[in-house]
């Protein structure tokens, strides 16, 4: 078991479980160890280990979601701005990544760990949110006319910040879109809601990182995160200064 622990987490939840452990481990990783049918557990330690891992303690639970905030006001705007330039291949890739990002939040504000690209649209619509949302994203990403596909990511983010006032975990926040300063393209300013919930994460470590997130929202090679050395590796060098 402790081999088995080593090669999937890349430590032994038996001992303990720190918040680096959890942010060195991709969501893919935790939902992979606690999810699906146990037919056999004749010492009971999977059953304990998958209890252990069932979600993150509730200060990783606000850190990732102020990360995975964090991540979308990085590009809100750049939607808006590649159309503004007749970049429309540029504009649907944009707004790709922030569909991906915005699912990717709805998953962590359910606490369910999002899985990686092949099975998280599947995730995704299991949850009661996609009911609204997957046709809101999907209308975004097959729209022809620029206007129209920042007006639905728009209206995607109004309901997930109607959703994240709903938790009940920070002050409720103004889930209206508004213009990006005087540019005009709708957005949400995503990064109000990082930094509300960035706030409420008690003292300790987590305060002090910067807003970046588990291995997963930073790193986006298989590679690195289907080696659990790596993932701890790089972690490491982010979080806590060490190349």
């Amino acid at each position: 078991m402790a081999d088995w622990c080593e090669a999937m987490l890349g430590f032994d939840p038996r001992s303990g479980i720190s918040s680096f452990d959890w942010l060195t481990t991709s969501s893919h990783r935790l939902a992979e160890v606690t999810g699906g049918q146990v037919f056999h557990d004749g010492l009971g330690d999977l059953g304990h280990i998958r209890t252990a891992l069932a979600y993150y303690p509730r200060d990783v639970w606000l850190y990732v979601l102020a990360s995975q905030w964090r991540r979308i006001s990085h590009e809100e705007a750049f939607v808006g701005r590649c159309s503004q330039i007749g970049d429309d291949l540029g504009a649907t890739v944009v707004a790709a990544r922030l569909v991906r990002d915005v699912m990717r939040l709805c998953l962590l504000m359910g606490r369910r760990y999002p899985p990686y690209s092949k099975w998280l649209g599947s995730a995704f619509g299991r949850l009661d949110c996609a009911r609204f949302l997957a046709p809101l994203l999907t209308s975004a990403l097959r729209a022809s006319d620029p206007a129209d596909l920042q007006q639905r990511l728009a209206a995607a983010y109004e309901a997930v910040a109607n959703m994240h006032n709903g938790l009940g975990i920070t002050g409720s926040i103004d889930a209206r879109a508004r213009p990006f300063w005087k540019r005009g393209y709708p957005v949400i300013l995503a990064d109000r809601f990082a930094m509300a919930l960035h706030h409420e994460i008690g003292p300790g470590p987590l305060r002090d990182l910067p807003l970046i997130g588990s291995v997963d929202q930073f790193v986006d090679s298989t590679d690195v995160l289907s080696q659990t050395h790596l993932a701890r590796a790089i972690t490491t060098a982010a979080v806590r200064g060490e190349g």
